[in-house]
């Protein structure tokens, strides 16, 4: 019944502007065939099943076919102040495949004229929606239904989702420039999900990435493109890894970035930030001003010496104290 994750009936609706409605009020018009007539609804089925009200303008281009989206929506039964379905509050809204995880048709059709950042109004008929049956016990037979919906971000995912359903020796048959392409979207995937805190998922996304960066390569030239996505991943993985609190595995993966490109100032930057989790002090010095050498005005780089120094001061003064401690019973015993 729901549009792939839904929210509680009456947890969110949005207004004729996409906002959220006042408490109690129900959207502008309360009969969907009166709001079809007065405001001259677009006809995107061409037998009046899909009827659309653009709220606010996208930009861009129109999500593709099978292309992941996130949006929110608001689900309207004709005469109800409340939604039967929403997502409006949820703070990160997970991305939904086309033909997959989007259940009305009607919305499926709806959603491939939309475009990044659009607020849209559409009816569907039953046919569109959730048939003759319905979908007891909120959605009564024959039912027709309205959905308020912005568009917060797409990817086309068709050729990624594609590829990864092959078989290891089918993969081995695509010609680089589609295998690169893959990849970048699946990097994508992973910085939309990292964007939104999902920091497991952002992992597995460019993990998967990297694996596809493999392959032998025919030419220099190849070789150069191979390493440029293969860099970026590692760059990723490594910040990740730092957010997820791993520093070893933060560590190796910016070496490995090291291995590609040695005077990489953000790759420098990452290994001393993991050194300096590790307690590694020397080695955290060591790379934090080979970056510093490289980039000696950045911000964060200097901010994080600083850092090591402090860290640094503190486990020596630590350390002193201990060893006095511990030479404290024969000091004494001596007098």
């Amino acid at each position: 019944m729901m549009v792939g994750r839904g929210g509680a009936a009456g947890e969110a609706r949005l207004g004729p502007q996409g906002r959220p409605c006042p408490a109690g009020q129900a959207p502008a018009a309360s009969s969907f065939r009166c709001l079809a007539r007065t405001r001259g609804l677009r006809d995107l089925s061409g037998d009046g099943g899909v009827l659309k009200e653009e709220l606010r303008p996208g930009t861009g281009q129109a999500v593709p076919p099978a292309a992941s989206v996130a949006v929110k929506y608001s689900g309207y039964l004709e005469h109800w102040d409340e939604p039967f379905c929403t997502n409006y509050y949820s703070r990160f809204p997970g991305l939904m495949k086309l033909g997959k995880d989007i259940t009305l048709w009607g919305l499926e059709i709806g959603l491939l004229t939309m475009k990044k950042g659009e607020v849209a109004r559409f009816v569907f008929t039953p046919d569109y929606a959730y048939g003759r049956q319905g979908c007891p016990p909120l959605i009564p037979p024959n039912a027709t239904v309205m959905f308020e919906v912005e568009v917060l971000d797409f990817l086309d995912s068709d050729e990624s989702d594609t590829f990864f359903q092959l078989t290891a020796e089918q993969q081995d048959t695509f010609p680089l420039q589609k295998v690169l392409k893959v990849a970048d979207t699946e990097r994508e995937f992973g910085n939309y999900l990292y964007r939104k805190r999902h920091f497991e998922g952002a992992k597995d996304r460019y993990k998967r990435a990297f694996s596809i960066l493999g392959r032998s390569p025919s030419s220099e030239a190849e070789q150069c493109q191979i390493n440029a996505s293969k860099l970026l991943v590692l760059l990723n993985l490594s910040l990740t890894y730092l957010k997820l609190e791993r520093p070893a595995q933060a560590l190796a993966y910016g070496e490995k970035a090291l291995e590609i490109d040695q005077r990489n100032a953000k790759a420098l930057f990452r290994c001393g930030q993991a050194c300096l989790c590790m307690t590694e002090y020397e080695k955290a010095r060591d790379f934090l001003v080979r970056a510093q050498h490289i980039q000696p005005f950045n911000h964060d780089i200097n901010n994080e010496l600083k850092k090591l120094a402090s860290c640094y001061k503190g486990y020596m003064e630590k350390e002193k104290e201990m060893c006095c401690r511990m030479f404290a019973p024969l000091n004494s015993s001596s007098g």
